[in-house]
């Protein structure tokens, strides 16, 4: 790479035939990327006192909203999502995974074989053909997936199968917020894993796992790779990929010492001895003891949960279901839900099926036996009282004594001896669901095993990563004061070139030898600032908009041939002779 022929005026070029100088520069007019030609709506967006990452996104002219939780891409934005989307390809095809696209449009018909469309009704936009066929947009493609491979499977020679896509999907938000962090049509990438066996399955899951760690490795971020719920979507093994920061709506608790790390619905403590010294039941009254109150899927039996009352403390349901396995957490006025069963039971003569359980908090052991009879343990029963089963109390599980509480910081962590556990405001960029026959089953997808005379249920895998999500979340965790710091593997242009004075054939040749293939082997993704604006103001836009790296050339380039490089996020800035450039850049953009 020659740049340090570039250095010295226009007279660089004096050597050059005049005809070759007009089609090496015409040439390089057509394929060089330059503001001026780019469509970049910068001004007009006053900064705002406390600016948020999503609010320097629309200043620097990244998106720009239409309605509310809808954005539309500009140029520097779809070059940040295409960049995403690249590096998403390069890690799927790593696992062997093959790309498609399925239909925005599915129906009703589909969700309701699965029995997940009543769980999830009111966040679909739904809609109907000119036949009242009802049809809804997708918010996720399971069911499409499923039934488009229950169609074309012909043989367990097939598996395993990797099909995944990156597609626009759509959730009516109630409340959308933070821009791109909770928006109504987003972007996501969707894996979809199909196996002949569990074994097979979880295999697949691990590998998924690393190409994971692997893409956000690649992104430069920080993730805690969470244990979660499966929610809606079914199935028993589930993670979640956090990026901590203080406007995220989850919460993450970790471990300081060990890679626990855990969703705090799922999260637990260190486990509290069976029988720990309690406080003596003198000091402890009625109203130092709180209850939750729960059922079971059947609306039978009526669960209390009984913990110490104090403040910002919050029941951990994770740990109520280990013991009552059929727990339903999804039914918001569970006594109401319990007592229609408990009329319905008066109605045919038969309570013996009507139950209630009482689950009491290890610290709570001893003063819950002397305080039991005062406690509202069978609400409004009325005259069944004396008819209902009470099962017998609760105090530990597996013989060891019950934590029902959501982990604390501070609280010792499960997973290690000495560790503490840290809690963490947290962005969800990523979620992995193994499926099992959650959907095979219902949309009937099997295939019959040479060692089975019957066919079996394909075990399914998901893999979720939010495209736009990681967008807005990059914005939000990078950006200062000065504006956008994007990592360099999904910058709009890992560098920025900005002259102090007007373009020359110098200038020119300076950026064409940056983005060509030379015998070193560096080419970099570069943009010429060419617009006809102060120097002052090109380089503040430059740190507004985030390039990773900026060069400028000034008098030291035009009369010795070197030029300034900054680094923003390294805190760098340096004069670097042009001769050793490209492997300069190459090592500073190989941190970023």
């Amino acid at each position: 790479m020659n740049l340090a022929r570039h250095a010295v005026t226009r007279s660089a070029y004096a050597n050059v035939s005049k005809p070759f100088l007009h089609i090496r520069l015409n040439i390089g007019a057509r394929a060089r990327s330059t503001l001026s030609k780019l469509w970049v709506p910068t001004g007009g967006v006053s900064e705002t006192e406390g600016e948020t990452g999503h609010k320097k996104l629309i200043r620097a002219g990244f998106l720009r909203q239409t309605q509310s939780g809808v954005f539309q891409l500009l140029p520097l934005g779809l070059r940040v999502q295409n960049k995403i989307e690249a590096l998403l390809d390069k890690h799927m095809e790593s696992v062997g995974a093959s790309k498609l696209s399925l239909s925005t449009i599915t129906s009703e018909e589909l969700w309701r074989r699965s029995g997940r469309f009543d769980q999830v009704s009111s966040e679909l936009f739904r809609l109907a053909d000119r036949k009242q066929f009802p049809m809804m947009l997708s918010p996720t493609h399971e069911e499409e997936i499923t039934s488009l491979v229950a169609s074309t499977l012909k043989s367990y020679k097939d598996l395993p199968l990797r099909l995944y896509q990156i597609t626009r999907k759509y959730r009516d938000e109630m409340r959308p917020r933070h821009g791109l962090l909770r928006s109504r049509e987003f972007v996501m990438k969707d894996l979809y894993t199909f196996d002949k066996s569990f074994d097979s399955a979880i295999s697949t899951y691990r590998d998924v796992a690393g190409a994971y760690r692997a893409f956000f490795a690649d992104l430069k971020i920080p993730i805690l790779v969470a244990e979660a719920s499966s929610g809606d979507m079914g199935g028993d093994h589930s993670h979640e990929y956090h990026l901590p920061n203080p406007i995220g709506e989850d919460t993450v608790i970790s471990c300081d010492s060990c890679d626990y790390a855990a969703n705090d619905e799922v999260a637990t403590a260190r486990k509290i001895p069976s029988s720990p010294p309690s406080v003596s039941t003198q000091n402890t009254r009625v109203q130092d003891m709180q209850v939750w109150r729960g059922i079971t899927k059947d609306r039978k039996t009526l669960v209390n949960a009984w913990y110490p009352a104090g403040g910002g403390t919050e029941i951990n349901t994770h740990v109520v279901k280990e013991v009552v396995v059929d727990l339903d957490t999804s039914i918001n006025d569970p006594v109401e839900a319990w007592m229609e069963a408990l009329s319905a039971g008066a109605e045919g003569g038969n309570h013996s099926d009507i139950k209630v359980i009482n689950i009491v908090d290890t610290r709570l052991a001893s003063s819950y036996s002397e305080l039991a009879k005062e406690l509202p343990s069978v609400p409004a029963a009325g005259e069944y009282l004396n008819e209902i089963c009470q099962l017998p109390v609760i105090t530990s599980h597996n013989g060891e004594g019950l934590n029902l509480l959501r982990p604390r910081q501070g609280d010792g962590c499960p997973r290690c001896e000495t560790g503490q556990l840290r809690v963490h405001r947290a962005l969800e960029l990523g979620h992995t669901f193994y499926l099992g026959a959650r959907y095979s089953e219902p949309l009937e997808l099997s295939v019959t095993l040479p060692d089975s005379k019957h066919p079996m249920p394909v075990e399914m895998g998901c893999y979720g990563i939010g495209v736009s999500r990681i967008f807005g979340a990059v914005a939000e965790h990078k950006a200062d004061e000065r504006g956008l710091i994007w990592p360099r593997a999904i910058a709009p242009f890992e560098i920025v070139v900005i002259p102090t004075s007007g373009l020359t054939d110098a200038t020119l040749g300076f950026y064409d030898d940056l983005t060509c293939q030379s015998a070193s082997g560096y080419k970099f993704d570069v943009v010429l600032d060419d617009r006809k604006e102060t120097f002052g103001w090109k380089m503040q836009d430059a740190d507004l908009i985030g390039y990773p790296v900026t060069i400028v050339l000034g008098k030291a380039w035009r009369e010795k041939g070197i030029c300034e490089v900054q680094c923003r996020s390294l805190s760098l800035k340096e004069n670097v002779a042009v001769g050793d450039l490209p492997s300069y850049l190459n090592t500073v953009l190989r941190r970023l």
